[in-house]
């Protein structure tokens, strides 16, 4: 019993004394169990704080990136250039063909009862039209009702809505280009109230349904897509918001990435915080991109309506608007020009949601369906249809202003381009190359030109083209190609010796004679004349007029270089100019602009105006920055100008130059001289109107012999383009400093109008001859003449 006792008292012992241990050791586990758990739930305490803290200091970032830009300038805005606004009044040189372009290529609309801005209506010469208000850089346009009648080629009478007479009347500037930025991007900033009503129903039916509802993101039309997605089993529909988009066109990469998309909601979220929904509207229609015109990319409604209707946002009807919007989801994809079926069919689908969303009715949109695309030719907003004058407006815009100014401050830019002008001169050069190489059987497309048209009082650039293919920026020959002039210098040496009455006139006998000079190195200098004779005595206005080397050479020795250099420079030449004799024949190297200034000079009367092509610059809200004023010095003298220009025009008349016959009635009595060069490498033809001063050069890029003369080549461009733009006969009027004189143009001798050879000749006062010829008559003189003639 002891022993059991005993043995279970052990045992009994044994089983607490082993439980013990045991108890002890799960309390212990128990203490470090709980242990482990505070520290990962402090761990993760402290990792939830830190990520919430990076959150949130990532979440500022992305309100500060949002705000930065949204409040500041969003987009680098182009500098936007224009032509010439076209001046309408009583008398105006404007036909109704030529009046009816100008209204096309501002994107009027003819309709048979003018009612809105920019439309008109025409029964033969008569117009009634109503024009957009604009604002000029010397004030601001209205709005107007006209009542147009022309007669022939002038603008006859010009009436308000009551048939009261106008005095003036600008229609709006023309917009021919901008400087955009180094990435190519182009838009044309429209405000919220200038987004037409019928614009925003569809953007929101197609785009956007909840726009005014959600706050950024829409969960409702993710899960929509996702649906649609998944029962078409591809992507047919996407779930962004308006919001959303502009976050990825403004801020972000196109990248596919879930980390973009959760950027973008997050950005999407602020922005709809901090902006009301108007201005998130106003910034995607100016950030959307809606096609490429080349190397432009055209972004927001406001120039993609320029760009496919040459109309402004606030003028296209429902269809057009339509179109736009459709075009959102794929603008290659849907291109009106390249596609238009599949054009038509996308603008009928969004005018279908318009309709299915109550913002159009059905009456509406079965009209609008059965409307055209209405999309027309492509407009001239970028780099693309002038960029041989906008490289010439960059050049002289860059002595004021920097690069980065033209290309990003949205700069208002006033340029003297005449698109009539420009127009007809592109096409004189363009068609008439193609003449002459068929006629001259020369390899199609070899040969190329420039022209430069500008006005001959002010030095206004009115016209330049620099090639065949006028739309292909590069080389620019009207600026940059640099060849000898020829006979184009001859005026100027003529000019020299005039300017010299008491030793020259323009019946002052010189000598077409032999010349042969002795120059440095031993070698000899032997001119001939082009048809390689020698005409022997002959007068001034003979040798300019027929265009006579020899004559012109032994006046230009005669006379001294010195005589001619400093007079290319008063007449406009900034060149260095070597001073050799074979200058006198056109061994001077310049561009058809610097010629165009020349002969500027010379058309002017002598008055030299620095050529320019920009009237003034202004901000984007309007305000005056640079003015680019017109100034006149009188560089040379009239007189002698004057009779350079009367022997210009017998070039024209019975000269060189008479061949102008064949394009131009000689009644205009227009004034003209050729140029060609050595081996027929160079093809020149300077001349002028009342009006305008005009430059041609014809030739090959690769300086071999085009073949042509002055007369056979350049010419007859200038000829052709003379016709399109009918210009006024050439009256030029004689200074005070110059009497016409009847002489005997073979003797030089005093003349009257009886003489068989009498000419009347221009002389500056004083330099007239005083002997008479023998074919002069004088009546009897009785006794008291004779004593009258004794005493006096």
């Amino acid at each position: 019993m002891v022993r059991r006792s005993t043995g279970q008292t052990k045992g009994s012992t044994t089983r607490k004394n082993a439980a013990s241990p045991a108890r002890r050791s799960g309390g212990k586990r128990g203490g470090r169990a709980k242990r482990r758990g505070y520290r990962w739930s402090t761990r993760l305490l402290a990792l939830t704080f830190l990520l919430s803290l990076i959150s949130g200091i990532y979440l500022l970032y992305l309100d500060n990136l949002v705000r930065v830009k949204f409040d500041g300038k969003r987009w680098s805005v182009p500098a936007r250039v224009y032509g010439r606004p076209l001046e309408l009044y009583a008398g105006a040189r404007i036909g109704p063909d030529q009046f009816m372009e100008e209204l096309n290529r501002l994107g009027y609309r003819k309709v048979r009862h003018p009612q809105g801005q920019a439309t008109w209506s025409r029964n033969n010469n008569r117009f009634i039209v109503r024009t957009r208000p604009f604002t000029f850089w010397d004030g601001s346009e209205p709005g107007h009702y006209l009542d147009l009648r022309f007669e022939r080629e002038r603008l006859a009478g010009l009436f308000d809505s009551g048939g009261a007479p106008l005095a003036l009347v600008r229609l709006e500037a023309p917009e021919i280009g901008s400087i955009y930025p180094s990435h190519n991007e182009d838009r044309l900033l429209v405000s919220r109230k200038q987004l037409p009503d019928l614009l925003i129903k569809g953007l929101l039916a197609v785009e956007d349904r909840s726009f005014f509802n959600h706050h950024g993101v829409d969960p409702r039309a993710i899960l929509r897509a996702v649906w649609a997605n998944l029962r078409a089993g591809g992507l047919v529909q996407g779930g962004s918001t308006l919001t959303q988009q502009l976050i990825k066109n403004l801020y972000l990469t196109q990248e596919r990435t879930l980390w973009r998309k959760l950027n973008e909601a997050a950005m999407a979220l602020i922005l709809d915080a901090r902006y009301d929904k108007d201005a998130i509207l106003e910034a995607y229609a100016n950030e959307i991109y809606l096609g490429q015109d080349g190397s432009r990319a055209i972004h927001g409604f406001g120039l993609a309506s320029r760009f496919y209707f040459n109309r402004p946002l606030v003028e296209l009807d429902l269809p057009r608007l339509a179109l736009l919007v459709g075009m959102i989801r794929g603008p290659s994809l849907y291109d009106p020009r390249r596609h238009p079926a599949r054009a038509k069919k996308r603008r009928d689908q969004v005018l279908e949601m318009m309709r299915q969303q109550g913002a159009i009715s059905d009456q509406q949109e079965q009209q609008a369906v059965k409307s055209p695309l209405g999309v027309d030719e492509p407009g001239s907003g970028g780099e693309v249809r002038y960029p041989a004058f906008l490289s010439l407006v960059r050049r002289q815009l860059h002595s004021d202003y920097r690069e980065e100014d033209l290309t990003s401050e949205g700069l208002r830019i006033f340029t003297t381009l005449d698109p009539w002008v420009q127009e007809q001169s592109e096409k004189a050069l363009s068609n008439r190359l193609t003449v002459l190489e068929k006629s001259h059987r020369l390899p199609a497309g070899r040969l190329q030109g420039a022209v430069v048209v500008a006005a001959a009082g002010s030095g206004e650039v009115l016209a330049l083209v620099s090639g065949r293919d006028t739309e292909l920026s590069g080389f620019n020959r009207a600026l940059d190609a640099v060849r000898p002039i020829g006979s184009l210098i001859k005026p100027v040496v003529y000019l020299a010796a005039l300017m010299q009455p008491r030793r020259y006139t323009l019946t002052t006998h010189i000598e077409d004679a032999p010349v042969n000079l002795k120059l440095a190195g031993g070698k000899q200098w032997k001119p001939e004349n082009y048809d390689h004779r020698f005409h022997g005595t002959v007068t001034l206005f003979q040798a300019l007029t027929h265009s006579y080397n020899l004559a012109t050479v032994n006046l230009g020795l005669d006379i001294g270089l010195r005589s001619v250099t400093d007079l290319l420079v008063d007449l406009g030449i900034t060149r260095k100019v070597e001073m050799v004799p074979a200058l006198l024949l056109g061994a001077l190297s310049l561009s058809p602009l610097e010629v165009t200034q020349l002969y500027q000079t010379l058309a002017a009367g002598g008055f030299h105006s620095p050529l320019r092509a920009i009237r003034e610059v202004q901000s984007q809200d309007g305000g005056a920055l640079q003015r680019y004023p017109l100034t006149v010095r009188q560089s040379v003298d009239q007189g002698p100008v004057y009779l350079v220009n009367r022997n210009l025009q017998e070039v024209v008349s019975t000269g060189t130059g008479r061949g102008l016959s064949a394009f131009v009635s000689a009644d205009l009595r227009l004034a003209g001289k050729t140029g060609t060069t050595d081996e027929l490498r160079d093809s020149w033809f300077a001349g002028f109107d009342t009006d305008r001063v005009a430059v041609v050069w014809v030739g090959r890029d690769d300086n071999s012999p085009a073949g042509l003369t002055g007369s056979q080549g350049a010419m007859r461009v200038w000829g052709d383009l003379m016709r399109r733009l009918k210009p006024d006969p050439l009256h030029l009027p004689a200074p005070v400093s110059v009497d016409n004189v009847w002489v005997d143009v073979g003797s030089g001798l005093l003349a009257d109008e009886s003489c068989a050879n009498a000419t009347l000749m221009p002389y500056l006062k004083g330099s007239a001859p005083v002997t008479e010829s023998s074919c002069v008559t004088r009546p009897a003189q009785g006794i008291g003449d004779f004593f009258r003639g004794f005493f006096e």
